[in-house]
């Protein structure tokens, strides 16, 4: 591997789950060109669906999206290598998402299919414990096909030390939790968020600053900007997702690094949309085809975007111009099977 080049770990669905991908590949990024060069399969592991990184050590994580929801942990090696640390189960269903707490000492898990947050603490080399809580949500939504009861799809720990975001599609609410560091329990902040009915929140994105957050609605089509406040969100913008025609459903988002664009993955029309976020309300600039039309997850990774879609089996790869915003695509599709997350290096 050349010096400059960095590992990229992308996840995806294996048989157990519908999908092609074997467990977690490993790529190697090359950081001019944005080429990227998969290595194989670094660790057979089942519907590693979503990952994360630890902030400091060299550990990476997947939640394992199963009737009977498990993580595992893994540390890198230099050459993009996975070797086991441990499994634990995530006590829910179908886990999809996961993020470390800023400061590596705790990991949570959003589990989807049993609507649940669990929160496992994590020693000095960035191995799970045993789960020390688990906080399961009530209620459900308009959608009686997709929100008859509670569904997590995102954790999102504040990077400034505020409270956890758990959003949840099935009760069309954000939840704020505060964490207990002693005990490892969440503590709930009143009043969660209710998003319009039938909105199907996904994921959100934080600005740069952490003054706001732009919420993606999988069922409706939108996105929502939020001011985020010491009281709670409050609401301030919302505009559809995509100017295409056609069935819309919202998957990932992201803030670009220097908080003046905003990225939205739309799976059905198969598309990036850029919005620039310098005026009053985001305001469409681009909308990009990905070249498949189910583009589960992306990341910016120094001035690339890089595309998972999930049924096209392939990472496109895009160089982000930096003072438009908007992606290029480049070189040929990457051949992956099933890819449901790409998780560059921390900062590369």
């Amino acid at each position: 591997m050349r010096a400059q080049d960095t590992i990229v770990h992308i996840g995806g669905y294996t048989a157990e789950a519908g999908g092609r991908a074997e467990g977690i590949v490993a790529a190697r990024r090359d950081p001019v060109s944005g080429e990227l060069t998969p290595l194989g399969t670094a660790a057979v592991t089942p519907s590693p669906s979503f990952l994360a990184r630890h902030p400091a050590s060299p550990v990476l994580y997947a939640v394992n999206e199963l009737s009977e929801g498990q993580v595992s942990a893994f540390r890198v090696a230099p050459d993009g290598g996975l070797d086991p640390l441990g499994v634990r189960p995530t006590g829910g269903a179908e886990p999809c998402h996961l993020a470390v707490a800023p400061d590596g000492r705790h990991l949570f898990v959003a589990n989807y299919g049993g609507g649940s947050v669990a929160v496992f603490p994590l020693d000095g080399d960035g191995v799970p414990g045993e789960r020390s809580d688990l906080v399961r949500h009530e209620g459900h939504g308009a959608d009686p096909q997709r929100q008859e009861r509670a569904h997590c799809h995102m954790v999102s720990p504040d990077p400034d030390g505020g409270p956890l975001l758990a959003v949840d599609l099935g009760t069309d609410s954000i939840y704020r939790y505060d964490l207990d560091t002693a005990s490892g329990r969440l503590v709930p902040r009143a009043p969660r968020l209710r998003t319009p009915a039938g909105t199907g929140p996904r994921h959100l994105a934080r600005q740069p600053d952490g003054r706001r957050c732009w919420l993606v609605g999988e069922l409706d089509g939108t996105v929502t900007g939020y001011d985020l406040t010491a009281d709670g969100l409050h609401q301030r913008i919302r505009v559809d997702a995509s100017g295409r025609v056609g069935h819309v459903q919202p998957s990932e988002v992201a803030v670009g690094p220097d908080g003046r664009f905003l990225y939205v993955a739309n799976r059905g029309v198969g598309t990036v949309a850029v919005f620039a976020l310098t005026g009053a309300a985001p305001e469409l600039v681009a909308e990009v085809d990905t070249g498949g039309e189910w583009p589960r997850h992306f990341a910016l990774a120094g001035g690339h975007l890089y595309v998972a879609d999930e049924r096209a089996d392939m990472i496109r790869v895009f160089r982000v111009d930096p003072g438009t915003g908007v992606p290029e695509p480049v070189g040929e599709p990457v051949p992956v099977a099933s890819p449901t997350c790409v998780r560059p290096e921390n900062g590369r």
